[in-house]
């Protein structure tokens, strides 16, 4: 149920997001959820790679990692990002930027369970982002894991994180003839959200 107290623009933008989400479920996309996230550092350097979206509610779009990986130092250091879903089959396009936040210990202890068991071990031993002699590393710490949970639930590595990207500015972009694309941007000012619509 959204929050009555919601901007109406807000939701407006937010519902449009899920179906659009929803039709690029209903396409080929192996992973319709996958997005692009940019984050930078402490002195403005920035950084992209490729993500899922785990969570999508009024509160804003969540995903999970590791908050030792580069991604999640950049994170601790300028609490800004942006993420940007492209979905080629409909020709579409969402860019989202906001502030981010850590979500709450229960939360992300929900989502962990959710997770096969041979991707909590690889959390538990990939020290994302640091260098790694060699793959048989990576499979002897697997292995090591493996063998201290055995017979019992992976718990959550106190480092592995869920984060909240807060919209502060949600613009959606479809493919037009001759490149007249459309483009409308709903974006987050001092006395509510605003929707305009932007040339190509």
């Amino acid at each position: 149920m959204n929050d009555p107290s919601m901007d109406p623009l807000l939701d407006e933008a937010l519902q449009r997001f899920r179906r659009q989400l929803d039709a690029a479920r209903k396409t080929d996309l192996r992973e319709p959820n996958a997005m692009t996230l940019a984050t930078a550092d402490a002195a403005g350097r920035p950084s992209a790679r490729t993500m899922l979206l785990k969570g999508v509610d009024d509160r804003g779009f969540v995903f999970f990692t590791n908050s030792r990986s580069r991604k999640g130092m950049e994170l601790e250091a300028n609490s800004r990002a942006s993420m940007c879903f492209f979905w080629q089959p409909l020709m579409k396009q969402v860019r989202i930027e906001g502030t981010v936040e850590v979500i709450d210990d229960a939360e992300a202890d929900d989502y962990w369970r959710t997770r096969q068991r041979d991707s909590q071990l690889g959390a538990w031993a990939s020290q994302q982002s640091e260098p790694l002699a060699d793959h048989e590393t990576l499979q002897r710490g697997v292995s090591e894991y493996h063998d201290r949970f055995v017979d019992q639930q992976v718990p959550r590595p106190p480092h592995w994180l869920g984060y909240r990207v807060v919209p502060e500015r949600i613009e959606f972009w479809k493919s037009g003839w001759q490149r007249l694309h459309e483009r409308v941007c709903y974006d987050k000012t001092g006395r509510g959200w605003t929707m305009t619509l932007l040339y190509p």
